[in-house]
């Protein structure tokens, strides 16, 4: 597919291919500044439940403390140390999850497990998937899934009560 632009660009036309390296390089941005920059990185002093996570293959550790009010998630934490799409992606899952129900949360986690394990010729509409959008590159790095994951199956075991997971 080819795009053109607008009157006064010189008739030069942009291609999919473009659009999309450039688009890749938003999201790498993404997830470079909430690696930086994590949101909600921290303890709950007094978390409703909690659960911890490892990546053995990259190293990557993550804790994910949640506060629920009911079946909503009125706050969530995480921390730990890790590649920059594991801190991302607990930083990007947490700002997300803030004020969701439980059963917005698993609907969202398949929805991220989905996005990051599909063949790379599905496509994806990237405002059905909103922040998650990010992450869609990862499923071209099979050893990088477990990277992007590690938050989203420890917050799982967390609502589930607490095990230790492990991405092995």
């Amino acid at each position: 597919a080819v795009i053109r632009h607008p009157a006064g660009f010189g008739g030069t036309h942009i291609t999919q291919q473009y659009l999309m390296t450039e688009i890749q390089s938003l999201y790498q941005q993404v997830i470079l500044d909430h690696n930086k920059n994590p949101r909600n990185f921290g303890e709950i002093d007094h978390a409703t439940c909690s659960a911890a996570g490892h990546n053995p293959l990259c190293g990557d550790q993550i804790n994910i403390y949640l506060t629920l009010d009911g079946d909503v998630i009125s706050d969530i934490r995480f921390n730990g140390s890790g590649c920059a799409i594991a801190k991302s992606s607990g930083s990007i899952m947490t700002s997300i999850l803030k004020g969701k129900t439980i059963d917005e949360a698993e609907a969202l986690f398949g929805k991220f497990h989905h996005l990051v394990t599909a063949d790379m010729d599905e496509e994806f509409d990237a405002d059905d998937y909103g922040k998650l959008a990010v992450f869609a590159g990862v499923r071209e790095f099979p050893a990088r899934v477990k990277c992007a994951s590690l938050a989203w199956h420890t917050l799982k075991s967390a609502l589930e009560g607490g095990q230790i997971v492990t991405t092995e």
